[in-house]
């Protein structure tokens, strides 16, 4: 029988603990291993926990506290390499801002991994305040050096219900074989924040492994519809990792129009943005080109 390794990072999250806790809790499928890694350990999300293990047992959880912010891409590490010496037969690497209305989403996504003969799967993503897709499945994009949602803040419609397989989609909610990662490798944290899952999509997808996007599974990601991508830390690690990613895994003439075109958009932002972000976005420039790869 599968055992499925959970593996959520937490950083600052515990308004939104008690739903993910019953999420999971009434998911039928019980051979799991619930990973928390806590990138803030404090006295009062340990409290929070203990309470909502209380209120929705899960079948079984370690909360694995670190030793600081060490980033989502190490924190997922620290998850899945101790789900791995586990005997974890999959990994789930899932974000905690996630609401599952259905309590089959575990084994149907077991199923579709053997009845597609895939090793990693992914539902359909809504916003959980407009109930708009945020990802209906999605694409690589090397010219681009990004991947793209597919239905992103549409409605949703007939054409976002049929499961195909797919070149991308983000770490929010995503099934993998355990045997992708001793093939593939770990996240790359030098990352830190953002791209991390690009990274390792783009490394799967180069290794051979396929992903299917399954529609009948649905979730809501508690990330707000109207919020802008314009924070300091954001900028600044989306930018530096764009260039980090495309000089680590692009290559001939990809790689030079890819650090083109991002180096020319920039541009755009850099107009409309205030000192402090015009700031940030040209030191994340400079740093991705520093990074080792």
């Amino acid at each position: 029988m599968a055992t499925i390794g959970l593996v959520t990072v937490l950083f600052k999250c515990d308004d939104v603990l008690p739903d993910f806790f019953e999420s999971i809790a009434k998911q039928t499928y019980k051979d799991y291993i619930l990973y928390i890694i806590d990138n803030d350990p404090n006295i009062n999300t340990d409290n929070l926990i203990v309470k909502c293990q209380s209120e929705n047992p899960v079948t079984q959880y370690h909360h694995i506290k670190s030793t600081g912010n060490v980033g989502v891409a190490e924190g997922n590490n620290i998850g899945i390499k101790q789900a791995l010496e586990d005997n974890c037969t999959h990994l789930l690497i899932l974000n905690n801002d996630i609401e599952l209305e259905q309590d089959f989403v575990f084994e149907k996504m077991l199923s579709v991994l053997k009845e597609k003969e895939c090793s990693i799967v992914v539902p359909k993503i809504f916003y959980y305040d407009s109930r708009k897709i945020w990802m209906a499945g999605g694409n690589m994009n090397k010219w681009r050096a990004l991947g793209t949602h597919n239905g992103y803040n549409k409605p949703d419609a007939p054409e976002y219900n049929i499961g195909k397989y797919i070149t991308y989609a983000p770490t929010c909610f995503m099934l993998i074989e355990s045997s992708v990662f001793k093939k593939v490798g770990m996240m790359d944290a030098k990352y830190f924040a953002y791209y991390d899952d690009t990274d390792f999509v783009f490394r799967a997808n180069e290794a051979g492994y396929k992903m299917y996007y399954e529609p009948s599974i649905t979730l809501l990601h508690k990330v707000s519809s109207s919020t802008g991508g314009d924070s300091s830390f954001y900028v600044y690690y989306s930018n530096r990792n764009k260039i980090y990613f495309t000089r680590k895994n692009l290559k001939g003439f990809v790689k030079y129009f890819a650090t083109g075109y991002t180096l020319f958009t920039r541009i755009f932002y850099y107009l409309r943005f205030n000192k402090a972000l015009r700031t940030k976005l040209v030191q994340a420039l400079k740093d991705g080109f520093k990074i080792p790869v």
